[in-house]
């Protein structure tokens, strides 16, 4: 499946919407990096659900202090700490539970490899299986991990809150009408929510 092209996709994104030229031109241009650890990646996007930024990577930066004579975060050495263990780090009961199920998951090889030659919408249905794994989840794994160009995770807050700031609303938008209004971004919308969430947040970092 396709990775994105930051730059086509800029380009793109300027020619089909001036304003959000204008966006892009206020801002520094994204990185995004492809990781082939994909159980650590999901793990981090659990850390991540409904927490700022700043919170989220202090948890996680104290989540990896429990396996810091580890080189790889993998699934087997995740289960050998207890569940006390990683809510001593900050994680919520929840989100130690879900984090056990990720790798529970990936031992049975519910998710492999082969994920990244999927459809976004497979990838979302293989990884909603596992609890605690919903899809705003699954859209940053597909974001930021597999790089897929046009996803535009409409739940999300900051993309909201961004949304509002970018169209100058009254009130926050809803879904479907965020999906309509985006339509012009189609097919990089994942650059479009990553300046959405510049512009509501300030410098975004995952």
């Amino acid at each position: 499946m396709h990775q994105i092209n930051i730059d086509k996709g800029l380009k793109h994104l300027k020619q089909r919407d001036d304003k959000m030229g204008r966006l892009i031109a206020e801002f520094e241009k994204p990185q995004f990096k492809k990781d082939t650890n994909y159980f650590e990646a999901l793990v981090r996007a659990i850390v991540y659900q409904q927490l700022s930024g700043k919170a989220a990577a202090t948890i996680y930066k104290r989540f990896k202090a429990l396996f810091a004579n580890d080189k790889i975060l993998s699934p087997s050495i995740v289960m050998q700490r207890s569940h006390e263990e990683l809510v001593s780090v900050g994680l919520s009961n929840q989100k130690a539970s879900y984090i056990h199920n990720i790798a529970i998951a990936f031992k049975a090889e519910i998710v492999t490899d082969n994920i990244v030659t999927t459809s976004d919408n497979e990838v979302i249905d293989c990884l909603t299986t596992i609890k605690g794994v919903g899809i705003w989840t699954a859209q940053m794994f597909l974001m930021f991990t597999l790089n897929r160009p046009d996803v535009f995770p409409v739940t999300d807050l900051g993309i909201q809150k961004g949304f509002q700031l970018f169209f100058e609303l009254d009130e926050p938008p809803k879904p479907n009408q965020m999906i309509e209004r985006a339509e012009t971004w189609i097919p990089y919308r994942t650059l479009a929510s990553w300046y959405l969430w510049r512009l509501a947040e300030g410098p975004f970092k995952w």
